[in-house]
C-alpha cells in the first residue's frame, strides 16, 4: 500500500502592511459578565495591573545620578606618593545605648477622647442593664458624665438599685421616658465621687495581736451618710416623676419587674 501523500499547502493569507499582526488568543483577564458586572473588582485588578504594566516597554528607566560618598587625595610629602581615600561625610564617634523617648504631641490621651452616646439615651429614659450585679433590672437614666459613662439610678426603694454609673454598651435603650422638670443633678455627683479608695486591703484593715498576717482580709464597704443623703435626694426626684403620669401604677410596676426572655422570644425582634 502506497502511503499517503502529503497535502498540498494552500495559499498562505497576505502579511499586513504594517508587519506580521500576532493573533489574539483567549478573553482578557477583565471582561464584562452581563447588566455591567465584571469580573474583577478594580481592588482586585490592581495588583494584576500593575504586574504587567512594564511588561514589553521600550522605555527604559532612566538612571539616578549618584551622590558621590568618598574623594581621592594625593599625600603629600617628597617621599610619600599614592593617593587616599576620604570620606566626603565623617563616622559618628559617639553612638547612644538607648534611644530617645519622642513625643508624640498628636497623642490623645482617654480623657481627652470625643463622648459619643446613642440617641435614645438621654435623661429620663428607662434603660435595661445587661450586666452587673444589677442585671435585668430597669433603671432611669438621669445623666451623661465627661467621662462618657452613664449614671442611673433604680430608685433604690423600687429595685434596689443604687447610684450607679454604666457604660453604654452594656444598656438597652427604652422608648419609656419620664418627665423630670426642672431637675439639676448636684455638682459634685461626677466621676470622682464614685471613684473607689484603691489602699490595699492589708493596709486599710488594722490586725489584732495573734492574727495570721498572711490572711488577707477585705473591709466591707458601707455606704456613707453624704451617699444616703443624694440617693434620697435624686430619689425623690425620680419618684415624683413617676407619680405625675397617668400610667404611674404600670410604670412603678416596670420598674420593679426584671427583664428576661422566655421561649420563642428573640431580643433582635423585640421593640423596646
Amino acid at each position: 500500500m502506497a502511503p499517503p501523500q502529503p497535502k498540498a499547502a494552500g495559499n498562505a493569507p497576505a502579511a499586513p502592511v504594517g508587519g506580521v499582526q500576532k493573533a489574539k488568543l483567549g478573553k482578557p483577564r477583565n471582561y464584562d459578565l452581563g447588566n455591567g458586572v465584571v469580573r474583577f473588582s478594580k481592588s482586585k485588578m490592581f495588583h494584576k495591573k500593575a504586574k504587567y504594566k512594564f511588561i514589553g516597554k521600550k522605555h527604559p528607566k532612566a538612571p539616578k545620578a549618584t551622590k558621590p560618598t568618598v574623594v581621592v587625595k594625593p599625600i603629600g610629602g617628597e617621599k610619600n606618593g599614592g593617593t587616599r581615600t576620604v570620606l566626603l561625610k565623617r563616622r559618628r564617634s559617639f553612638y547612644p545605648t538607648q534611644d530617645k523617648i519622642r513625643t508624640r504631641p498628636h497623642h490623645k490621651t482617654f480623657s481627652k477622647h470625643v463622648r459619643r452616646t446613642r440617641p435614645n439615651l438621654t435623661p429620663g429614659a428607662v434603660c435595661i442593664l445587661l450586666a452587673g450585679r444589677h442585671a435585668g433590672k430597669r433603671v432611669v437614666l438621669l445623666a451623661v458624665l465627661p467621662s462618657g459613662l452613664l449614671l442611673v439610678t433604680g430608685p433604690f426603694a423600687y429595685n434596689s438599685c443604687p447610684l450607679r454609673r454604666v457604660p453604654q454598651r452594656y444598656v438597652i435603650g427604652t422608648s419609656t421616658r419620664l418627665d423630670l422638670g426642672a431637675f439639676q443633678l448636684p455638682a459634685h455627683l461626677d466621676d470622682a465621687y464614685f471613684k473607689k479608695n484603691k489602699k490595699s486591703a492589708k493596709r486599710s484593715v488594722k490586725r489584732k495581736e495573734g492574727e495570721d498576717i498572711f490572711v488577707t482580709k477585705k473591709e466591707k464597704y458601707v455606704p456613707s451618710e453624704q451617699r444616703k443623703a443624694d440617693q434620697k435626694l435624686v430619689d425623690e426626684a425620680v419618684v415624683k416623676a413617676i407619680g405625675a403620669r397617668a400610667d404611674k401604677k404600670l410604670v412603678r410596676g416596670y420598674l420593679r419587674a426584671a427583664f428576661g426572655l422566655r421561649s420563642s422570644q428573640f431580643p433582635h425582634r423585640l421593640r423596646f
